[in-house]
């Protein structure tokens, strides 16, 4: 998805120019002519300043797809991946991206959900190599279901602009911390209600760029959690079947309820096919459940 650059401006260190594209607009890290994001990120981050991260940072908002996702987010995921940023770097990788995640947005609509991308970087590599403490994982839970709650752009893919996803991408950083053993219950329950809002939300266009799968994707893996028992699984699913709500009880004369068919639908059908197939007993539990969510609806 990305390639990656050292900062250009006079005050940074600057590639030789045989090997370094000029910066483009909104982001001030040169990008290198050739050459892979893997073996660039493995140079670029040794080097780094704190003021070199926050640059790179600022790149995963720029308006071009190719300086934004195969240049700024595919060096961060590189370099999270193959362990090239110190624990300092780590922690200020943190406290940028979790910074721009709650942030005002810029306004092509693409900072927040990318930082929240580049976040699910930072949590799966405190999941393979622990590095935060129990106060910091606790911290990027509740900045992670609090940047999903916030999703209010539905916008996905847009020819000539490239990926917004922000409810993917929430689901995505949710999905990392769910994968966490050391993720303590409460923690789990702010998750799971984050998810509960953006699965059918009032405002949402038809889901089709695979969000209902993604947002599917940290439930299954919340279900093999022992600590989260049938009655409370039983509850969570009830809380998504159709109330009173005049886009339930008109879903098929007007787009809000049909959008919401539409999205409850595919959720549950996401869940049920993977919950039924799986020899978890854990996660199993949850296909009759789906199946009665799926009766429920209209």
């Amino acid at each position: 998805m990305i390639r990656i650059g050292m900062l250009a401006a006079a005050a940074m260190l600057a590639l030789p120019a045989a090997h370094a594209a000029e910066p483009a607009p909104g982001c001030m890290v040169a990008r290198p002519a050739t050459g892979d994001p893997k073996a660039y990120a493995a140079t670029f981050f040794p080097k780094a300043s704190l003021a070199d991260l926050d640059a790179l940072a600022a790149c995963l908002g720029d308006p071009d797809p190719a300086v934004r996702d195969d240049f700024a987010f595919t060096v961060w995921s590189e370099g999270l991946r193959g362990r090239q940023l110190s624990d300092a770097q780590m922690r200020q990788a943190l406290a940028i991206l979790t910074k721009m995640a709650a942030g005002p947005d810029d306004a092509g609509g693409f900072r927040r959900p990318f930082a929240a991308l580049a976040l699910s970087e930072v949590a799966r590599a405190d999941r393979i190599e622990p590095f935060l403490t129990e106060a910091e994982l606790h911290g990027l839970a509740a900045s992670g279901a609090a940047y999903l709650r916030g999703v209010t752009d539905y916008r996905g893919f847009v020819p000539g602009e490239g990926w917004r996803h922000g409810v993917a991408h929430g689901a995505d950083l949710l999905m990392q911390l769910a994968l966490n053993p050391r993720l303590s219950r409460a923690d789990a329950d702010l998750l799971l209600g984050a998810i509960t809002v953006q699965v059918a939300p009032a405002a949402s266009p038809y889901y089709h760029h695979g969000e209902s799968g993604r947002l599917a994707r940290p439930v299954l893996f919340l279900a093999k959690r022992a600590d989260i028992d049938d009655a409370a699984w039983a509850a969570w699913f009830k809380a998504f079947h159709p109330d009173a709500d005049t886009r339930w009880k008109e879903a098929y004369s007007s787009d809000a309820g049909l959008a919401a068919v539409h999205n409850l639908t595919a959720f549950a059908n996401a869940l049920y096919v993977t919950a039924a197939e799986t020899q978890d007993p854990q996660v199993k539990r949850l296909a009759p459940l789906a199946v009665e969510l799926l009766k429920a609806i209209p």
